[in-house]
């Protein structure tokens, strides 16, 4: 997934303080590959990544975070949930920085340990 707007509110800002018009989420994830080698076609064989899409949009909606990190937290906790997903690579940046231009963001690659650290306890 690439440049997915977020709806999220990120940061404090005062006077003159240039205000985000946008987060965008860019999220790679590596699945289990018989999820992806598949002998037929059809939703039932595959990753389905329409909830995990809505609960990203629900977690950035849920509340003001005050940082990026925070909000790419949660959506890794998520992405930890499903046992399909083996790693992960998550960016999260904000557009303009500084006189209309500009992206500024944070990058996290978790690897299959990392992840794995990243479950709850019950997956």
């Amino acid at each position: 997934m690439k440049d997915l707007k977020v709806a999220a509110r990120i940061g404090t800002y005062g006077t003159g303080d240039v205000v985000p018009e946008a987060h965008l989420l860019d999220l790679t994830l590596t699945i289990a590959p018989d999820l992806v080698l598949i002998a037929q076609d059809g939703m039932a064989h595959v990753f389905d990544y329409d909830p995990l899409i809505r609960e990203i949009d629900a977690l950035a909606r849920a509340c003001p975070y005050e940082t990026q990190e925070r909000l790419m937290t949660r959506i890794v906790h998520a992405c930890a949930a499903y046992p399909a997903i083996k790693a992960l690579d998550i960016c999260l940046r904000k557009r303009p920085v500084l006189a209309g231009s500009g992206s500024l963001g944070v990058r996290l690659t978790l690897d299959a340990e990392a992840l794995t650290a990243q479950r709850p306890a019950a997956v």
